[in-house]
């Protein structure tokens, strides 16, 4: 059964993209296909504003080729806002997401949580659970009881969205799947993910808490990430080994445990050729039986 493996793409078009005479979005899918990728996240951080026609028609390229989109919902959100307007705001930016989402064939809409600002942890984290709840009954309400939201793991440490953080927005409904960053994790952390060990208590601890399918089938981000001491910096590629966290012991781990996550890389310009590394990883994990 094909959800019973990872499925690896990239987060947005590498710079190959271009450089391989692709030019519009409806050649995404067969961009993807032909890098030997099977997901693609595509990126509405800064609004979206794919026309839902040619969505449509991304959709039945991907179909035909075995790809599954995921959508990146604006950067914009902000679920632990002081301002009542920017939580509600962010509301409106999900059932924005959920229709693009629907419209591509997909069924995750991955978002940050927000930061905390000039409040405690705990407050943010309250006001980002009032907020999502409000989310979840908006998108039942609008017919989008059917998608995925999948809050992401963050790497600045102001930011609201470390593991427990996560894991307690994913509390709120069984249909709400956590985003593990570990490349923002790491940087959070200030290099907390040095061993197969590290991220062995990640994907226990998220098992712990989830205690469903959900910790088998979880979001993945992934990328090499630079770090000062406020936490993340810049995405860099997975050819800058001077950054970390490294991509092996977490494919051997999906492998040995026969988890099934969705792995999207997000390295800077050369994300699909990095997400095959990934995959090529996992693979090669898998048939050693790690």
């Amino acid at each position: 059964m094909k959800d019973a493996a990872p499925r690896f793409g990239p987060a947005g078009i590498s710079d190959s993209f271009a450089a391989q005479g692709y030019k519009t979005s409806l050649d995404i899918p067969a961009y993807t296909a032909g890098m030997g990728l099977d997901a693609f996240e595509y990126q509405c951080g800064h609004g979206v504003r794919l026309a839902e026609g040619k969505a449509r028609q991304m959709a039945a390229l991907a179909a035909e080729k075995g790809i599954v989109f995921s959508v990146h919902a604006p950067y914009y959100i902000s679920m632990s806002s002081l301002d009542e307007e920017k939580r509600l705001g962010s509301i409106r930016y999900l059932l924005q997401s959920a229709q693009l989402c629907r419209a591509l064939g997909g069924r995750r809409i991955i978002f940050h949580p927000g930061s905390c600002g000039k409040q405690s942890r705990a407050a943010a984290l309250d006001k980002a659970l009032d907020t999502l709840h409000r989310g979840v009954e908006a998108l039942d309400e609008a017919g989008y009881g059917d998608m995925t939201l999948c809050p992401e793991t963050l790497g600045k440490i102001g930011q609201l969205g470390d593991l427990e953080e996560v894991l307690a927005l994913c509390g709120v409904d069984r249909r709400i799947v956590p985003c593990i960053d570990f490349g923002h994790l790491n940087a959070r952390t200030l290099g907390g993910i040095r061993s197969r060990a590290d991220y062995a208590a990640i994907l226990d601890r998220m098992g712990e808490a989830l205690g469903d399918d959900r910790a088998r089938t979880f979001h993945v981000h992934f990328s090499r990430i630079e770090f000062s001491a406020g936490g993340e910096k810049r995405h860099w590629t997975f050819a800058d080994t001077q950054y970390g966290p490294e991509p092996d012991p977490l494919m051997e781990l999906l492998a040995e445990r026969r988890l099934a996550p969705v792995v999207i890389c997000e390295s800077a310009g050369t994300q699909a050729e990095d997400a095959r590394t990934l995959g090529q990883i996992y693979r090669r994990a898998l048939q050693k039986g790690v």
